[in-house]
């Protein structure tokens, strides 16, 4: 399907026929039959409340928690998902929780995706989801080392004890510091011999990253701007004294779980088993596990946690500007609700989102970051004159907060909305 997006000269729309639908219940006693029946009206008013878009976040802290964990693939995206809840946030303020209080954590868990997390949620990802990706990561790069001649198990665990102790006399140092510790580090293996995608690595990074995910090391502040991806690292005893607390795997998923619901409910087990990488026997179990409360969707089996049933009414007008991989529209697997025909527009081929325009509970749009630093926008449907006056002020807003510093993707493509936007 070719979506119209629009004259390449219209930036920012200054007119629009109608007002954006408000979100609120069709069905205010939300009983259908013996199960309560949750309208998609109601399923937006629940995000917005939730994730603090209609009603802004308190602290930097209750920004990260109301949508569970922030997607950290992009490191601009834990700042923009921060400033998107938290309008009074700043730079210096972020980097004070993750680096000065150390209440965020930054790892790799659900999906092998690079996240932030609360603290206390650390052990429930670490046993839930990092433990198997350091499991699956660890076979790939043993085969890769053998087929390169380079060593064996035996060979890669003493190399990661020999870096850990070389991290902890240091107590914080980058990778290159490392390399120059400890030279082993610098081994360079040759990938997809013959193919024309060869490459040659060291294995600096696949050390790291296997420390990192069994929990023993943590990524600290960036080396350089907070858009870098380049970290300093330190003992995880510096983050978590006594190290991150081991919990049995069931324990683990319906801690998880439980975080995921609260956020994220009303949901469907499919979409458990998307955010979470796990199977759909584990996202059941889980759910089952915590005391999930099945509801209606539509005619399709969702559940909220137990105190989650009383009705959710109309929230206060509100528009918002969520960066790439923000974890509002990366939330769920089942997006109809919220997306509507706008996937082809606002998500790549590999099914990252780029950045998008929000009119209350529903995607409307997608903008991006020009080289002069402005932000453009092009809305994907009609939404009134009076949410574009306010999509018009954020996007000024969030120029002015990001002033001289450029945002691109980093491991992801950019979206046919940015691309426009772009051209």
């Amino acid at each position: 399907m070719q979506l119209d997006l629009g004259p390449r000269s219209a930036v920012r729309p200054t007119a629009a026929r109608g007002d954006c639908k408000r979100a609120g219940v069709s069905d205010p006693s939300g009983i259908n039959g013996r199960v309560r029946r949750i309208s998609v009206a109601e399923r937006r008013a629940r995000l917005a409340l939730k994730h603090r878009l209609s009603v802004p976040a308190r602290s930097v802290q209750d920004a990260a928690r109301a949508v569970t964990v922030l997607h950290a693939t992009d490191p601009a995206t834990v700042y923009l998902s921060i400033l998107a809840r938290h309008p009074q946030a700043t730079i210096q303020s972020i980097e004070h929780v993750l680096y000065g209080e150390r209440s965020l954590l930054r790892l790799h868990g659900m999906r092998r995706t690079l996240f932030v997390a609360p603290v206390d949620l650390v052990p429930a990802i670490q046993a839930a989801c990092a433990l198997g990706v350091a499991a699956q990561t660890r076979k790939t790069y043993l085969k890769l080392l053998a087929e390169a001649g380079v060593g064996d198990a035996v060979w890669l665990a003493g190399l990661e004890r020999s870096t850990e102790a070389a991290l902890t006399a240091r107590g914080e140092a980058t990778a290159a510091q490392l390399s120059t510790d400890e030279p082993r580090l610098r081994t360079q293996v040759t990938i997809a011999t013959g193919k024309s995608y060869e490459s040659t690595q060291t294995i600096t990074a696949w050390v790291l990253f296997l420390l990192a995910a069994e929990g023993r090391i943590a990524r600290g502040r960036p080396t350089g701007s907070w858009t870098n991806t380049q970290w300093t690292w330190s003992p995880m005893d510096k983050w978590l004294p006594g190290g991150v607390a081991r919990l049995p795997d069931d324990v683990a998923r319906g801690r998880l779980a439980e975080a995921w619901l609260a956020a994220f409910g009303p949901a469907t087990a499919a979409d458990l088993k998307w955010w979470a990488g796990w199977t759909l026997t584990q996202a059941r179990k889980a759910l089952t596990a915590i005391g999930a409360v099945e509801v209606d969707l539509d005619g399709v089996a969702g559940y909220v946690l137990p105190g989650d049933l009383e009705p959710v009414g109309e929230q206060p007008p509100w528009v918002a500007l969520l960066p790439a991989l923000d974890p509002t529209p990366m939330g769920w697997a089942r997006r109809d609700w919220y997306l509507g025909e706008h996937s082809v527009a606002v998500f790549d081929r590999t099914g990252n989102v780029g950045p998008t325009v929000w009119c209350d509970g529903r995607i409307v749009g997608g903008w991006v970051q020009r080289p002069d630093g402005q932000i453009a926008y092009r809305l994907l449907e009609d939404v009134g004159s009076s949410a574009v006056a306010e999509i018009e002020r954020a996007a000024e807003r969030l120029a002015g907060w990001i002033g001289d510093v450029r945002i691109a993707p980093r491991a992801r493509r950019r979206s046919p909305v940015e691309r426009e936007l772009l051209s």
